[in-house]
């Protein structure tokens, strides 16, 4: 079974993923097969193995957009450490911590299994795909490791035995709430569903109308579609019209019949929990542009020009939106937009840089194991390349340093910069 399934996604990195012609030749497939085949006779593999078996086959594509993972199945719970961290320096910095009560806040680890940090990242720059500390994600490093040796607080040292503890469940975050008589704080943390942010602006339109300050915070946002943030669009330029160029999103579709197929059954379900109107129109068009393009290989759909006029309205009349490489996908999209407004500043660091591919789909093997991965392709990458920088960069760059754990940084900069666009 398993050896059927590495071969289906071989050919889906040949054939229907959106950056096969791009990268091909990049892997190194043959390897990953007689692997698979020796385990599997000598009855050593199991769903968990085989996971971490194609997720490092993937690492060859250099594509952080597409995941190959188990499914859960009804009643199985998920594991993680129970804390996260942020490489500075030499150290890594425990940011949050949920149900790891050993550790602390700012508590800092220098080794992983008596490896120091700096050799963890050499080690694993493969798996980074970064160059840069404060961009590096290690929740998936540190899990492959059973020690970790812990300076606190006070500078006392200890080793610990790593736990697996059972994960949080997901809570989205869509909230406004009043920082100041002059400014709201609205915060995304995905886009998933437009009629979750429409009632969102619906419960506040009166406030959103009336305030002269706005802070968006995007730092952490699982994506979605960018259809999800339509409804805000009025609210993010001036009354004057704005042309946007929307040309650096110009993309075609790898129209194989894999993908047309899976597309057509994802927007289907999609569209039946949505009740957004104009969502369900795009939404059935895109099915139809997926349907009438079947086989054709890379076709532009033309859902969108590439050059749109927008004619906001004055308040709210100053934006700032916080962002982070934790944002990405259409959160990605969003900042992107926004950074097209001349009422809007961008604070923080450059978005997670996931488009270049995008439009996902996932393929499903015995309701134990999905593959999602990318469908289109980003014209731009005719004259640019697979290897330019990624992310959206913010107008006004602040690094993440250990002072970010006790003090929020870019709100309080924001609100430095508010005050001083003050209105009479």
């Amino acid at each position: 079974m398993y050896v059927k399934i590495f071969n289906e996604v071989v050919n889906i990195m040949h054939h229907d993923y959106a950056g096969y012609l791009d990268k091909k030749g990049w892997d190194e497939p043959e390897k990953y097969k007689e692997y698979i085949k020796e385990l599997d006779c000598n009855q050593e593999l199991n769903d968990e193995r085989f996971v971490e078996i194609v997720q490092d086959y993937l690492l060859d594509f250099k594509d952080t957009h597409m995941s190959f993972s188990k499914l859960n199945q009804k009643g199985e719970k998920s594991f993680d450490l129970g804390f996260n961290v942020r490489r500075f320096e030499d150290k890594l910095y425990v940011t949050a911590v949920g149900n790891e009560r050993r550790l602390k806040r700012k508590d800092t680890i220098i080794s992983l299994n008596n490896i120091s940090i700096p050799k963890l990242v050499v080690k694993h720059q493969r798996e980074f795909m970064e160059t840069k500390a404060e961009r590096e994600d290690w929740r998936r490093i540190i899990q492959k490791y059973t020690t970790a040796e812990v300076i606190n607080t006070n500078g006392e040292s200890q080793v610990l035995t790593l736990k697996r503890y059972e994960k949080s469940v997901y809570t989205p975050e869509h909230t406004i709430k009043k920082l100041n008589a002059d400014t709201l704080l609205m915060t995304l943390t995905d886009f998933f569903n437009p009629d979750t942010i429409n009632q969102l602006i619906e419960e506040h339109k009166q406030n959103l109308e009336e305030t002269k300050n706005l802070i968006i915070d995007v730092r952490i946002n699982y994506g979605g579609s960018d259809k999800s943030f339509q409804g805000l669009v009025n609210y993010l330029f001036p009354a004057e019209p704005t042309t946007l160029d929307f040309s650096d999103y110009a993309m075609t579709f790898n129209c194989t019949e894999r993908n047309a197929k899976l597309q057509t059954k994802i927007l289907e379900e999609d569209l039946k929990r949505v009740e957004d109107k104009e969502i369900q129109k795009m939404g059935k068009n895109l099915i139809k542009k997926w349907q009438e393009n079947i086989g054709k290989g890379f076709v532009k759909f033309d859902i969108q020009d590439s050059n749109v006029e927008v004619v906001g309205q004055t308040t709210p009349k100053n934006i700032i939106v916080l962002s982070d490489v934790f944002c990405g996908s259409a959160g990605d999209i969003f900042v992107y937009l926004c950074k097209m407004s001349p009422k809007i500043t961008v604070i923080g660091r450059a978005t997670q840089g996931m488009n270049d591919y995008s439009n996902l789909t996932t393929m499903k093997w015995n309701n134990r194991l999905k593959f999602s991965y990318p469908t289109s392709r980003l014209d731009q990458l005719d004259h640019r390349g697979t290897l330019g920088k990624p992310g959206i960069k913010p107008d006004i760059y602040i690094p993440w340093t250990p002072e970010h754990i006790e003090k929020d940084i870019e709100l309080e900069e924001a609100l430095r910069l508010l005050d001083t666009m003050r209105v009479v």
